[in-house]
């Protein structure tokens, strides 16, 4: 008896998903829309981040470009504090003469002593200390937060203690002087002493800031160099020399450089650690550097135009800081 097979359809859920349609055809409305949206992010695409650096370039505008180009006006014309709209053109007398002015002189060569006795110090000391942090010690973040906590130190509260340390009748130092028969320094009156003093100040506040910039340039070293180094029967000091300093070269540039430009714009120690003479540097401007001078002629001596021509000759000499700089730093990556 033959067997019929019914091929019945499979019932119909409810819920089901309906059968598919075909997509529908955009309206021209719709395509003038995509069309709108298309533009506008290709717009956004392009033009933002423009936008995003644009507030940096307006503050620079305002606060940086602005007023050295005004600056570099002024110092053209004769400018007095009393009376800063009238402006009488002078050409390059503010600049002969400030050249003609023993006391300029003075302050340059201050800014340069002063300069190399904080930097070369500064320095070598926060090598050292980079090199100890390197290794792996107990509490290391302590040590590298306390190494920062100099340089985040107000300048009048940093410059008051060391006014306190180097005091002449009850000063810390004479003290601890006059315990091992050295009779007390006058250290705020004497030319030298009062330079290593204010530059003790910034061997204090930039070391550890310094420290910190070694220190990361140290950990970016390579292990693999200090390895071959020691299977080759390199002793610490000798992996140091050999291979920390050499890799070091491009951060030891940029610290002398930027230390170099800090040191040429020294202000805030040499101004407090005497209150009594102010902008002066001392009784005998032994210890008054290029800012100081500055400010002792355009707010002091009301001279703002000389004043100008003072701080674009600063200038001038941070450029030539920075096209040395650009050379070394030439020379040195032609040589690796």
């Amino acid at each position: 008896m033959a067997t019929r097979h019914d091929t019945a359809a499979p019932p119909v859920k409810e819920g089901g998903a309906a059968p598919g349609r075909p997509p529908a055809v955009p309206t021209e409305a719709e395509l003038r829309r995509r069309s709108r949206l298309s533009r506008r992010w290709q717009r956004d695409l392009r033009w933002s981040p423009y936008a995003f650096v644009s507030p940096f370039f307006l503050l620079f505008l305002a606060f940086g470009l602005f007023p050295l180009l005004y600056t570099g006006w002024a110092s053209l014309h004769q400018v007095e504090m009393t009376a800063p709209t009238d402006m009488n053109w002078v050409g390059l007398r503010n600049y002969t003469r400030i050249f003609d002015d023993e006391f300029f002189w003075n302050a340059a060569r201050n800014t340069l002593t002063i300069g190399i006795i904080s930097t070369v110090p500064q320095l070598l000391m926060a090598m050292g200390i980079a090199h100890i942090l390197n290794y792996r010690l107990r509490a290391s973040t302590f040590y590298r937060v306390a190494m920062l906590a100099p340089y985040a130190t107000s300048i009048a509260a940093a410059s008051l203690v060391f006014v306190l340390l180097f005091g002449r009748d009850y000063g810390m130092i004479n003290w601890g002087l006059d315990l091992v028969g050295i009779s007390p320094v006058d250290w705020q009156n004497d030319k030298w002493p009062s330079q290593f003093a204010v530059s003790s100040i910034i061997i204090w506040r930039w070391t550890g800031y310094n420290a910190l910039i070694y220190l990361a340039a140290m950990q970016a070293i390579p292990q693999d160099l200090y390895e071959s180094a020691a299977l080759d029967g390199a002793s610490r000091w000798q992996q140091f020399f050999h291979v920390t300093l050499p890799s070091l070269r491009p951060t030891i540039l940029f610290t002398v450089v930027v230390s170099t430009i800090g040191a040429s714009q020294v202000f805030g120690e040499p101004l407090l650690f005497d209150p009594n003479k102010g902008a002066s540097g001392g009784a005998e401007h032994q210890f008054q550097t290029l800012g100081l001078y500055l400010y002792e002629q355009g707010w002091v001596n009301q001279h703002l135009g000389r004043a100008s021509a003072i701080a674009w000759t600063m200038f001038l000499i941070l450029i030539v800081v920075g096209i040395v700089n650009y050379v070394i730093s030439r020379r040195l990556r032609a040589s690796s």
